[in-house]
């Protein structure tokens, strides 16, 4: 029984190799077809000096937007814009500063963002933690709650008017399928009572979600629509605080989708033509999720 059980593991490796084109051609599906231009458009991506929010960027300005790459590393986020620049030959690539762990850094970026441009028609809450330590934000709050939603809240609420004047306009909150495991405990919002840093991940993904649906709600009828996103299992830096999940990462690696195979999704809400209608919807791989 043994014997067998090591022959299995041996070829475990070799079944993953032959297999994983196939498989990680199934998980990837979901391309954004959508041949929308955007000359004219600007938008606003957080988190885009990395991952997702880079390939999501990136795809924007190759459409022609002026895009805002909002980023905590503002030197990271330099390097990458030039990058962008280079690939797209769309020169209206800006980085900015924003640390969504602290409320000043959000409406520094939002006051000097409003006094600088005009429109705003795009805005993806892209950026995010997962699994770190527990630590609070430079305001109090439990880091994945602080970052993941209040950050992105803050910042959506005080774009919010430049939105509905630009609209049509759409905002795209990227959330996670580990919100079926979230739980809103409003007696322990901040983890002071008991934390764990993988549910607390998925306690902030579920507000993305709860948030996404109000604020669809509220926004009825004012040419401003929002979705959020599952943007699937992505090799990207945030498992960057866990070792057993870059370890898993690492295992699975044929199986998990690139950052651009992941951005499709963000892009797919950011861009397809009469989507309006499911405003407040959770989307997944492209289709509808609830």
């Amino acid at each position: 029984m043994i014997g067998i059980l090591l022959l299995l593991l041996l070829l475990l490796p070799l079944f993953l190799y032959i297999a994983a084109p196939q498989i990680r051609k199934m998980l990837s599906s979901g391309v954004c077809t959508s041949a929308v231009q955007l000359p004219g458009k600007v938008a606003v991506v957080t988190g885009a000096n990395t991952g997702i929010g880079k390939e999501t960027a990136k795809e924007l300005a190759q459409r022609g937007a002026r895009v805002y790459l909002a980023c905590r590393d503002v030197q990271k986020g330099e390097l990458v814009a030039r990058e962008i620049q280079i690939v797209t030959g769309n020169q209206q690539v800006l980085v900015r500063k924003l640390d969504l762990a602290d409320t000043k850094s959000i409406r520094a970026f939002a006051k000097d963002f409003l006094a600088e441009e005009k429109h705003l028609h795009i805005l993806i809450n892209n950026a995010g933690v997962m699994m770190c330590p527990y630590s609070k934000t430079a305001d109090g709050f439990e880091m994945h709650m602080g970052v993941n939603h209040l950050g992105h809240f803050l910042l959506t609420h005080l774009l919010l008017d430049k939105l509905k004047e630009s609209a049509p306009s759409r905002v795209v909150n990227v959330s996670s399928l580990a919100h079926h495991l979230g739980r809103i405990h409003f007696h322990n919002l901040q983890g002071e009572k008991f934390y764990n840093a993988g549910l607390a991940y998925c306690h902030s993904k579920l507000a993305n979600i709860l948030f996404t649906q109000e604020l669809a709600r509220r926004l009825k009828g004012s040419g401003v629509t929002t979705y959020s996103v599952h943007p699937g299992t992505v090799n990207s830096e945030l498992v960057r605080h866990s070792s057993f999940m870059k370890w898993m990462w690492w295992l699975f690696s044929f199986f998990i989708k690139t950052p651009q195979q992941g951005a499709q999704t963000s892009l797919y809400c950011a861009l397809t033509e009469g989507l309006e209608i499911l405003s407040g919807h959770h989307f997944r791989y492209k289709c509808i999720w609830f």
